[in-house]
């Protein structure tokens, strides 16, 4: 007996299938198209800059208000035909550029940590559910210790002694990854000593297959949708996460611009000008719902489990209405 998740991404035309459950779905259409523009303009982030004619680095002190403590001149944060998203309050630097520039890194160390994330929890959970009892006992607890961790407070100790010469966003990638796989290994192992069980893996054993290669030819493949579906589950908990370190100034370091590093600063300014505040966090916000959003119709659509008991939830409220019409 296979599993649902085996199924799906197993059977012929399972992408297609994939595809037009997803496409079926109006949220998980508008938070891919979010996601993509997002994407898209964080890569484009130098041409969209120079197309407004600015950089996120170039101060405009003549653009701050000094008699006011440096709040920006005129309404909305500054914001005028050149600088389409108002300056930056002491610095005058231009918003707009400093929120693509923003959005390149809080994207890039989310989805690296969520890579290192995948790649050692996949490994540590294969090795446990293949490895033998001992072998089993041991990365569980390892597993457990892990998971069981306060994830902030380690990356906070870990971030403050690396010297400052270090790359800070490949920094946080290491600390974010090797400190947050728990979940992962659990998943997989979980799901590996589901299908350790089943005749496919039992016929590539009495095969001549060792361990390895049925892990990379049998379970690999099965693992892929509960694998990428907790991938879509990391990756705004990671993005959350760079956004914490950010604010708490043990981030991404000045000049180089993050969204949890702009909402930092903008603690002491949004009184004064709060599109400061608005901005980044509205990214923010929007950017983690529209992950959230996509990775659940993706776990939907990958689990036919999940998906008929909707149809038949569907079905059933048509059913109501329809006696209920006179």
């Amino acid at each position: 007996m296979t599993t649902a998740y085996e199924v799906a991404a197993t059977a012929p035309g399972a992408d297609r299938r994939l595809w037009r459950r997803l496409r079926a779905r109006p949220s998980a259409v508008v938070a891919a198209a979010v996601l993509a523009v997002l994407v898209l303009a964080a890569l484009a982030a130098p041409l969209l800059a120079a197309a407004s004619g600015q950089d996120p680095d170039t101060y405009h002190d003549g653009l701050i208000d000094s008699a006011s403590g440096g709040a920006p001149r005129g309404a909305f944060g500054g914001v005028s035909a050149e600088h389409w998203l108002g300056v930056e309050p002491g610095t005058g630097r231009d918003l707009f550029a400093r929120l693509l520039y923003g959005a390149r890194i809080s994207l890039l160390v989310a989805a690296g940590a969520t890579v290192v994330q995948i790649l050692i929890g996949v490994s540590v959970g294969l090795a446990a559910a293949l490895g033998g009892r001992w072998a089993d006992q041991v990365l569980s607890r390892v597993t457990d210790v892990m998971v069981a961790l306060p994830m902030l407070v380690l990356a906070i100790a870990l971030t403050t002694v690396v010297p400052d010469g270090f790359p800070r966003p490949l920094l946080l990638i290491l600390v974010m990854g090797l400190l947050g796989w728990g979940g992962t290994s659990r998943v997989v192992r979980a799901q590996a000593l589901t299908l350790r069980g089943l005749d496919f893996v039992a016929a590539a054993r009495l095969g001549g297959s060792g361990r390895l290669r049925v892990a990379r030819r049998e379970l690999l493949p099965s693992l892929a949708a509960p694998v990428i579906t907790y991938a879509a589950v990391l990756l705004p908990t990671n993005i959350v996460l760079e956004a914490s370190l950010s604010f708490l100034g043990i981030g991404v370091k000045p000049p180089t611009p993050s969204w949890g590093q702009m909402l930092s600063t903008a603690t002491t300014w949004f009184r004064a000008d709060p599109m400061y505040v608005l901005l980044p966090t509205g990214l923010l916000f929007v950017t983690v719902l529209a992950f959230t959003v996509l990775g659940d119709a993706v776990r939907t659509a990958l689990d036919p489990r999940e998906a008929s008991r909707l149809r038949v939830g569907r079905a059933t409220g048509r059913t109501r209405k329809e006696k209920k019409t006179p």
